[in-house]
Parts: structure tokens; C-alpha cells; sequence
């Protein structure tokens, strides 16, 4: 559990950061965009760091440059939505390429170039690119920049995570018993991920009757469906949280990083939402709410 130092300086922080993120989320716009580029900037150095830790030496800049444009630009075209996706595509070409060419021109053969290229894109789509379906939940088509509507969806899965690996962690550490991944991450067991998934699918419907269905929208989130979000979320979220868990063993670290007091890395922090809001805003694409 750490010492008690630890447990302060990870509250002081909590007590910080989680009502700057949920005025961000409350807000939108270019306020939330603004917080994701930050946020995936700091997730895609910290996988920048673990692909060094394993001899692979990414294009930084280009990396970060994209990092922050990815959010921005998904804020922008969310604005524009019948003409966005083209200039979108050719844009992550042109990026794709120009990544392409410095490796060629900085590093040559003997510097791991097609490894250095393949770490930089992933490092982009994986930490900005996925984080920026937020603002597809905060921003849903059809509705204005203030919208509750657009709150309450992109609040969703964001408690439900965060009572769902609450409840893993409790349960887990009470319980004990059989380990969920051994090698990859030795302190999740099976009882917790069963208490975090029976949590997560039980708060889906009480949220969706008394948040999401009152909204004088006319898009409702039914019984079934929002058990079937609240399973998608606890299991894409789990997923989520091993991924990382594997990147960081082939690093041979602990934590992503020590940037945020008590907590590890930026990535340690968002890497269950990194599955968990791309899964959410295609389901609710499907049930029309987006």
C-alpha cells in the first residue's frame, strides 16, 4: 500500500487533479482538447521511454508534434463533420511519410530505422489517438458546444472505470487468491477483476436511468444496452490496464514514469481509458447517442 508519505502525496495530488479534469470534461471545447494534448504528449514520451529502455530510439519531435495537433484537430473537425475525415487522411500521410524520410536521413541502417518508425507512429495512435475520443463523447453530433448531453456521455465511462478498478483494487487486496495475469502484473487477481466487472455493470444502468435518460434529448440508453456498455467498459478497461502492464515488463520497469506523486506515469494513470473510450464511443455510435 506504500508508506504514508506516499498515500499523502498521492491524495494531495488526487485532490488536484481529478476536479481540473472534471471542469475540463464539464467545459469541452478547446479546454478539454487543450488537457488531452497535454496528456498524450506526457503518455507518448513515457512510451518513448519504455521503447529506449529497449534499445529502440524513436523520432521524438516528430512524435510530439502530432501528439499535440491529434486532439486539436479532432476538436476542429468535430466542427466540420461532412469534410474532415479527407484532409484528416492526407495529413496523417503526409506525417507518416515525413517520419518515414528523417528516419532515413538521422539514422541510417544501423540504427534500428524501421523500428524507430514504428515506435513513433504507434506511440501517436496509441497515447493522443485513442485519447481523443473523449472529445467524440463530449462532442456527439447533432448538439452544441454546451450540451449535457455530451457531459453525461463522456462522464460514463469515465466513473465507470474509476468504480471499477476501485473496486478491483479493494476487493483484490482484501481477497487475494488466484493471480489474473502473473506475469504480467502479479498484484491483480481473479476476484478483483470479477468485483471490478460486477461493480462497473451494476452502476451502468443506475447512471443511464438517472443521468443520461432524463436529458431533454431524446437519446436513451435502455436497460440492456447499458449493461452491455457497462460490460464492454470493465472488460476493455482490464484489457487496457494489462496492455501496459506488458510494455512496461519488456521495459523491465515498475512504472511509466515518476512524473505524477504517488500515482507513476501519465500512462499508468490513463492506460484503462486508452481501450475504454474508443469501445464506449463505438457502442453508443451504434445505439445513435453519438
Amino acid at each position: 500500500m506504500g508508506s504514508p508519505r506516499q498515500l499523502a502525496r498521492r491524495v494531495a495530488f488526487s485532490a488536484v487533479a481529478i476536479p481540473v479534469a472534471a471542469a475540463a470534461v464539464y467545459v469541452g471545447g478547446w479546454v478539454l482538447a487543450a488537457l488531452l494534448a497535454v496528456a498524450g504528449v506526457l503518455a507518448t514520451r513515457e512510451i518513448y521511454d519504455l521503447a529506449a529502455a529497449a534499445g529502440i530510439d524513436p523520432l521524438r519531435r516528430s512524435g510530439f508534434a502530432a501528439a499535440v495537433v491529434i486532439p486539436l484537430a479532432t476538436f476542429w473537425a468535430k466542427g466540420s463533420e461532412v469534410h474532415f475525415a479527407e484532409p484528416a487522411i492526407y495529413l496523417g500521410g503526409l506525417w507518416v511519410l515525413a517520419v518515414t524520410a528523417a528516419a532515413a536521413w538521422r539514422r541510417g541502417p544501423d540504427r534500428r530505422p524501421l523500428a524507430a518508425v514504428a515506435v513513433t507512429v504507434f506511440g501517436v495512435i496509441y497515447a493522443p489517438g485513442l485519447l481523443a475520443f473523449a472529445l467524440v463523447l463530449r462532442h456527439p453530433s447533432g448538439v452544441g458546444l454546451e450540451s449535457r448531453l455530451g457531459t453525461a456521455l463522456l462522464f460514463f465511462p469515465l466513473a465507470l472505470t474509476w468504480l471499477g478498478d476501485t473496486a478491483a483494487m479493494a476487493v483484490g487486496t482484501l481477497i487475494g487468491g488466484p493471480k489474473l495475469a502473473p506475469r504480467l502484473s502479479p498484484g491483480k487477481t481473479w476476484a478483483g477483476a470479477v468485483a471490478g466487472f460486477v461493480v462497473t455493470v451494476a452502476v451502468a444502468w443506475p447512471y443511464a436511468a438517472a443521468v443520461l435518460n432524463p436529458l431533454e434529448d431524446g437519446r436513451v440508453l435502455g436497460v440492456g444496452a447499458a449493461l452491455l456498455a457497462g460490460a464492454a467498459i470493465s472488460v476493455s478497461g482490464q484489457v487496457g490496464d494489462l496492455a501496459e502492464s506488458l510494455f512496461k515488463r519488456e521495459a523491465g520497469v515498475k512504472d511509466s514514469s515518476a512524473l505524477i506523486p504517488g500515482h507513476g506515469g501519465m500512462l499508468d494513470r490513463v492506460d484503462s481509458l486508452l481501450f475504454v473510450l474508443p469501445v464506449t464511443a463505438g457502442i453508443f455510435r451504434l445505439l445513435g447517442l453519438t
